[in-house]
Formats: C-alpha cells, sequence, structure tokens
C-alpha cells in the first residue's frame, strides 16, 4: 500500500491523496497540489515532503499555523495515523508502513449547483411535536411522539460524532419513508466541513444535494418540504434531480446554544411517495433533540483533543517545534553524552537551565547530582566559599568546614549560572577549577581533585565584556568550548502555545484542578505577545490564569492585563471585540492625557491618576510610543 493523505475534514473531506516521490504543497493558491478553499489557509500552508523512509512536513510561514495531532509544529516526521490541521481541514497520514487511527469514512460534501425554487414547499417554524397532547385516537402523533422519545434515548446515549451521526440516519429512515438521508456538519465559521450519508440499501456513498437549498434553510433557521420536485422547473434541471429522479424531500437546520450545527437532508426517489406536513413537524423535532446531543459530543470530542495535548505537552523535554529549538535541541544530542564545558546564552527567562538540565539528563553523569549556583547572588568571598567550600576557621564565622559545589557535584554537573557576574580575582581561582578540575577550600592548603562536568550561562556580552577588561580572555575560551544560544520567545512564536499547555497542565496536576486548556481566543492572546520576560514571564502567567480562573477553559480574562494589552502585529486577526475594543479606549485616553499634559507623561499620568512608571507601561504595551512626541 502506497502512502496517502485522506482528508477527514475540510473542503476536501472524503478525498485521498496518494503521496509519492515528490512535494506536495497544501494553501489557498490553486497552484498547490491540495487546493483548499479555505480563508483560513495561507497561500502557500504547508508541505509534505519525501525524507528518507518516511515523509515530512514543513510550515509555509502560515498565518495560522500548521498542526500534527493538535500541536504546532513547524517541521516533524509523519509517523502512521498522523493528523495534519490546517484551517478547517484535517488529514489523516496513512503510511505504506502501516494504517491510520482514525476512521475514514467522513465523505466530501458533494454540492448540486441547480438552483431552488420550488412552489409546494413549506417553511416549517419549531416543531409542536414536542409539546404535542395526543386526544383519543390520534395515533399518528402517539406513534411520532413514541419515535422522537427512542430516538432522543439513542442519541444522548452516544459521546461521538461520527457514531452519533450514523445512528440518527438510521433512526430517520427507520421514521421517515425517505430512501436517503444526509447529516451536513459545519465549522464554526458556518461552512461545511464534512457530510454523513446513508440510504436504505445500507450505502454510504455521499450523494449531491442543492447548496442552494441548504443555504436557504441556515440563513432562515427554517426547514422545507417540497414534493414533486422533478416538476419544478428550476430543481428538475440539477443534474442530481435529473439523474436520479428526486420525487419529494424534506431538509431542516441543527441549531444548538453555540450556533448553527448544520443540517439535516432527506429525499425520496419512489413516485408514489409524497411527504406530509407531519414528516416536516417530526423531522424539525428530530433535528432539536439532534442538535443538543451533537453540541455534546462535539464539544466533548474537543475537550479529549485538548486533554491529550496537554498530556503530550507534558512528556517532551524541550518545549516546541520551532527551527531553532529544533537545532538546539539537536546540539543537546550531539554534546550530551561527551563532558565537554559548555557555554549557554541567552535573554533572561529563555530556560537556559532548562537546556543545562537536559544535558546533564542525556549524559552518561545522569545519575550523578545536578548542582546549580546563581554567580549573580552572592558578594565575592560567599560565592568563593560556595563554589570551592572552607576550612574551619578560614574566616570570621567559618565554625565548621564547608563542602564547596564543585565537591558537591563530582560524578555530576556543576552549572554556573550568569557566569558574567564573577569578579576577575574569582575568575583566575575558577579558570584552574574548570580546566584542570582541580581547587583548594578557603584556608585549606592540599588541592582537591574531582570529576565533574561544567556547564556556564550568561545573559550579558561576554565580548563586549572581554574589552571592557571585566572579563578573563582565558577563562572565555575555557567556558566557550561548545555554545549554545537560546532565541527569545518573541523569535520564536509557534511555540508559544505549546509551552502555555506545558505550564498550564504542571500547574493544573500541582494544585489538584482539573484544566483542559485554552480558549482559542486566550491562546491568541498568547501568541500575539512580545514575552519580553520570555519562558518565565509565560510560566508565571499561566500560572496566575489557573490560580484565578474559575473554570475548565483558560480565557482571556484570566491573563494579566499586559498580555491582553498587545498590540496584534500586521496581518494577525484579533482576539475578541470586547478586549481590542478596551485597548482602542485605553489609546484614546492615554493619547488625550498626554496632548492635555503637553507631551509630559508625569502630568499625563497625574490627569489620569495613575502612576507614571505604570504609565510608561502602558504606552509601551499598547505600541503608543511613536505617536508621541
Amino acid at each position: 500500500m502506497s502512502s496517502k493523505l485522506v482528508a477527514v475534514t475540510g473542503p476536501l473531506a472524503g478525498s485521498t491523496f496518494p503521496l509519492g516521490t515528490g512535494a506536495v504543497t497544501l494553501g489557498r493558491e490553486p497552484s498547490n497540489g491540495i487546493h483548499l478553499r479555505d480563508p483560513t489557509v495561507s497561500r502557500h500552508h504547508c508541505r509534505i515532503e519525501p525524507d528518507g523512509q518516511g515523509y515530512r512536513v514543513r510550515d509555509l510561514d502560515s498565518r495560522h499555523g500548521t498542526f500534527v495531532n493538535g500541536l504546532p509544529i513547524h517541521d516533524r516526521d509523519l509517523a502512521p495515523g498522523d493528523r495534519i490541521s490546517a484551517g478547517s481541514t484535517l488529514l489523516l497520514f496513512v503510511s505504506a508502513g502501516g494504517t491510520g487511527q482514525l476512521s475514514t469514512e467522513r465523505h466530501a460534501v458533494l454540492w448540486d449547483e441547480g438552483s431552488y425554487a420550488a412552489g409546494t414547499t413549506l417553511h416549517s417554524p419549531p416543531s409542536t411535536l414536542l409539546t404535542a397532547e395526543p386526544g383519543p385516537g390520534d395515533e399518528r402523533t402517539t406513534r411520532d411522539l413514541r419515535a422522537l422519545l427512542r430516538i432522543g434515548n439513542a442519541l444522548h446515549a452516544l459521546r461521538s460524532t461520527e457514531e452519533l451521526a450514523r445512528r440518527l440516519l438510521e433512526l430517520i429512515l427507520e421514521t421517515i419513508p425517505a430512501e436517503r438521508a444526509t447529516l451536513l456538519l459545519l465549522d464554526r465559521g458556518g461552512e461545511p466541513i464534512t457530510s454523513f450519508a446513508l440510504e436504505r440499501t445500507g450505502a454510504t456513498a455521499p450523494f449531491p444535494i442543492s447548496r442552494t437549498l441548504i443555504r436557504k434553510i441556515l440563513a432562515e433557521r427554517s426547514a422545507v418540504l417540497a414534493n414533486d420536485v422533478h416538476q419544478t422547473s428550476s430543481l428538475g434541471e440539477a443534474e442530481s434531480v435529473r439523474v436520479t429522479q428526486i420525487q419529494s424531500l424534506l431538509a431542516a437546520p441543527l441549531v444548538a446554544w453555540e450556533g448553527l450545527l448544520g443540517a439535516l437532508y432527506v429525499d425520496t426517489l419512489e413516485p408514489r411517495a409524497r411527504f406530509e406536513e407531519h414528516h416536516l413537524e417530526l423531522l424539525t423535532a428530530v433535528a432539536g433533540i439532534a442538535s443538543l446531543a451533537l453540541a455534546n459530543a462535539q464539544r466533548l470530542e474537543w475537550l479529549e483533543e485538548e486533554r491529550r495535548r496537554l498530556d503530550a505537552a507534558l512528556e517532551q523535554d524541550l518545549i516546541g517545534e520551532s527551527a531553532s529549538l529544533r537545532e538546539i535541541g539537536r546540539l543537546i544530542g550531539r554534546v550530551a553524552p561527551t563532558d565537554t564545558t559548555v557555554l549557554i546564552r541567552g535573554e533572561s527567562g529563555t530556560g537556559k537551565e532548562v537546556v543545562a538540565r537536559s544535558l546533564h539528563r542525556r549524559s552518561h553523569r545522569a545519575d550523578g547530582p545536578f548542582v546549580a549556583i546563581n554567580c549573580a547572588t552572592l558578594s565575592e568571598t560567599l560565592l568563593e566559599s560556595e563554589l570551592f567550600g572552607h576550612e574551619k576557621g578560614a574566616f570570621t564565622g567559618a565554625l565548621s568546614r564547608k563542602i564547596g559545589k564543585f565537591e558537591v557535584a563530582g560524578g555530576g554537573t556543576l552549572f554556573l549560572d550568569e557566569i558574567g557576574e564573577i569578579t576577575p580575582p574569582l575568575q583566575a581561582k575558577l579558570l584552574r577549577a574548570v580546566q584542570e578540575r582541580e581547587f583548594e577550600r578557603l584556608g585549606g592548603t592540599r588541592p582537591i581533585r574531582v570529576d565533574v562536568r561544567v556547564i556556564a550561562a550568561t545573559n550579558r556580552d561576554l565580548e563586549q565584556a572581554l574589552q571592557d577588561g571585566t572579563f578573563r580572555e582565558d577563562l572565555y575560551y575555557r567556558l566557550n568550548v561548545v555554545t549554545l544560544t537560546l532565541p527569545p520567545l518573541r523569535e520564536r512564536r509557534e511555540d508559544v502555545a505549546l509551552l502555555a499547555s506545558h505550564f498550564a497542565a504542571l500547574v493544573a496536576r500541582k494544585l489538584g484542578r482539573p484544566i483542559l486548556g485554552f480558549t482559542p481566543e486566550a491562546r491568541a492572546c498568547l501568541v500575539r505577545y512580545n514575552w519580553p520576560g520570555n519562558v518565565r514571564e509565560l510560566a508565571n502567567a499561566v500560572e496566575r490564569a489557573v490560580v484565578l480562573g474559575d473554570g475548565e477553559l483558560i480565557r482571556p480574562e484570566d491573563l494579566p492585563d499586559t498580555v491582553l494589552e498587545a498590540v496584534p502585529a500586521a496581518g494577525r486577526v484579533p482576539v475578541t471585540t470586547y478586549h481590542d475594543t478596551l485597548n482602542e479606549m485605553k489609546k484614546r485616553l492615554i493619547l488625550g492625557a498626554v496632548e492635555q499634559a503637553g507631551g509630559s507623561i508625569t502630568k499625563a499620568a497625574e490627569i489620569l491618576g495613575l502612576n507614571t512608571n505604570y504609565l510608561h507601561r502602558l504606552i509601551s504595551n499598547l505600541d503608543l510610543r511613536d505617536r508621541i512626541k
């Protein structure tokens, strides 16, 4: 069996795309191998290409990202059963060496482009069957009510959208004298994403339905009945009617608290069979029951997918799929098994200690201790004592011998954070310890040898420190054997959602409260913020949201104001009408106060009743610096 992609949802649902020796691109442009007519898909969204014996998927800097199994990716190997998401499209990867794990029986939505205008059409208000009180001898109403009760009990026992759809169509064909039935599902934007079909013969292949008819019932939210369809001039010219000789049809919208979910459609090809108004009432009532069951099933599936995404995030070491982070991971894999000294560079909060621990865990020293010390938090004397230890009486207050971090880390790894803050006199002693793995305790006379690996980190410009004479050149070259430079979070926005899920799962597990993930609006807030504090700031923001939030999903209002005030970059979609409108109001108030204060930020802060530092922060967050002169 050759490898292929199967469209499970989206505009091409039900289609299969074989994969060969060449690359296949997906996107909105017709020139792509897989053309997706979806406004949420970029012109050239992603590419699937051969890689050795398998295939890789690469995101082509798409605006909304490419996801594999619910996680954002930049470049990733594909495994059998992987689910690739681009916009509303979900593609299942079926490998020549295995099979996918998802059902591929969802079919494409087949449209008949013939127009719709039937004279024998009834528009139905919400069904009265659910409140009907059958009188004596009203057997038909009693029978219909019993059918509705049976359908309701059957549907609400199901938790899978696909199982529910299949069972619903079976029950409809058992209840209404139709020959074919279709359930059409919509995405959040109101566009069809997939359909399920069933005929009395048992066939499940999709069949064409009128696009105009479906649009009409969805727009008006009313059910429709049409008899003698083949004799209607416009419908009779449609290909589906001409070929199959449709006689009568019924259609009803599926509406729940979240809006339109889709539509139910049934028809019959039997000339002697005609639908009556009570059939329309019955289908409308079935649609009402099915809407609630479908909404619940879809929500449960979405929450389960969010939970799996959180669990997957917990299992990862370095969190992220960006190209820069993958390169860091590759270097860690090469360097970790050695005893080479490593210098980790990057802004504060980028995760330098996380990388150091990863180097330790992947080394042959993993069973030994990992000892970390922040060189910026101690004075020169105290830091020397912490690093090398001291003998009793070495200085005032040295009442007993102390073992230093170099000795404690014996057989393992010593992590020296903020190495650029060490004073030059102590740098000379550190050089000998790093180079020779030998040192003396303060007040001691006997050299001590240790088997330890040294990893250092800094956020300072060490090259400038060399020129300034504040950092020893020989120590610099001794530490700078292998350098790993961590990018700031603002340069790898594709990792923000995955990192946030990881931190949310960690905090939720620690607090023992259920957190199923983030709403799309909250994730958009996180992605558009610049994170000057990097990963550390993100972790703190997520912890705050988990602690202060009161629901299973983290929402924008649970996030810090600094995150909500972030101005979207060009081309980014606004988060919510409320928060973006609120930011616009803040901008107008600040600009008005600054103008009233003659350009003085201090006076503007007094006018607004704000602390001056807080106003400066607002001006930066709202990107108003260039507008204030």
